[in-house]
């Protein structure tokens, strides 16, 4: 693999880290907001958080598997001796 497809890999792999943790990092906020949140604002903010957390799920789904494929085409065939 050539050193700009290398860079290019990086930045894919940190992006999909963060929003890994971004995703883990909601599902424990809809979590705490079901026992901390005042009663008015408990189902609301639980149902948003979910419904942000899924979209998160969906997309990074989408780009976990556009990132595998383009690794898969940017890799050397090669078999290592």
């Amino acid at each position: 693999m050539d050193p700009v497809a290398k860079e290019e890999f990086r930045w894919k792999f940190y992006l999909l880290a963060l929003q890994m943790n971004a995703i883990v990092f909601i599902v424990a906020l809809t979590l705490m907001a079901a026992w901390i949140a005042p009663e008015p604002f408990r189902i609301p903010l639980i149902l948003f958080l979910i419904v942000l957390a899924a979209y998160l799920s969906i997309s990074f789904y989408r780009k976990y598997n556009a990132t595998k494929s383009w690794l898969d085409e940017h890799t050397d065939k090669e078999k290592p001796q």
